[in-house]
């Protein structure tokens, strides 16, 4: 579900064109806050977010989370209003082989026979379309070491996702405040310009929110490398939406790069069953 939100994204954040992508960034803050709050005290889980702010030095791995995530929506919408919305699918695309390396080297997680050849299915299909692009793709790049990052980082977190992400975002609310008090101060904010553009401003923490709580619920519960596989949905649905709406330009050897990674991902979940089936019989 993540993962389909998400993919969906592009569609939203086209909308705010005039909206500059760091701007947008700083809503997404204040908002998702907002709403983190009234959903904290409907579930009344206020126990251990304040277990949690009365140990700062614990939140060192929380912080860093919050950092990442916000570096990540930046390049994203930067992307999407700017016309790069393959780069964006690109970097998601990428991610995953991010999330393997720090699976493997960080967490010491194993890998089978069948999964080994689906990253090197999925970096052959990544170092196609790094060729394809001819310079130095920094939004992908940027996009898969952030949010790979963030998912290794937030799978050591032991807050729970709704406790987690309102921490997040409460360390960077107070930089998104004294943004938009500048913005409102110097009269270039973007808040009050149309109603839609006010609405869609308030949406993005909502939108922001779901995802993330969902995401974060299930890196708490699943290997970091079939995470980052299952984050292929994400990619696909950028990639398609880019394709067939955008109307972004696509070559042929673009289009047999993503039939290689369907095929990464059908051996990689064909391995992750077949082994999961055998689970039971050998315990």
């Amino acid at each position: 579900m993540a993962y389909m939100i998400w993919g969906c994204f592009p569609l939203f954040f086209a909308l705010f064109e005039s909206v500059p992508a760091w701007e947008v960034v700083v809503h997404r803050v204040i908002w998702s806050c907002a709403f983190l709050v009234g959903l904290i005290t409907l579930l009344g889980q206020w126990a251990p977010i304040v277990q949690a702010l009365k140990h700062p030095r614990g939140l060192g791995r929380v912080m860093a989370c919050a950092v990442l995530i916000a570096l990540n929506w930046g390049m994203f919408i930067h992307a999407i209003e700017t016309q790069r919305a393959f780069q964006a699918s690109l970097g998601y695309f990428l991610t995953p082989l991010v999330n393997v390396a720090l699976g493997m080297f960080v967490l010491r997680e194993t890998m089978h026979r069948l999964q080994q050849v689906a990253v090197l299915l999925a970096g052959v299909a990544i170092a196609v379309q790094l060729v394809v692009l001819g310079e130095l793709p920094w939004i992908t790049l940027g996009l898969a070491l952030t949010f790979g990052t963030y998912g290794l980082l937030r799978k050591q977190i032991s807050l729970d996702g709704v406790s987690g992400l309102f921490v997040e975002t409460l360390v960077l609310l107070p930089l998104a405040l004294g943004a938009l008090i500048w913005l409102s101060s110097q009269g270039i904010s973007s808040f009050f310009e149309t109603p839609s553009i006010t609405a869609l401003l308030l949406a993005s923490g909502v939108l922001t929110a779901i995802p993330l709580l969902l995401f974060a619920a299930a890196a708490r519960r699943l290997k970091l490398a079939t995470l980052g596989f299952l984050m292929y949905i994400n990619p696909t649905m950028q990639f398609l939406i880019a394709w067939l709406i955008f109307k972004e330009p696509l070559s042929p050897v673009q289009f047999s790069s993503f039939v290689l990674i369907w095929l990464s991902l059908a051996l990689y979940s064909w391995s992750a069953w077949v082994s999961r089936g055998r689970r039971p019989a050998a315990s």
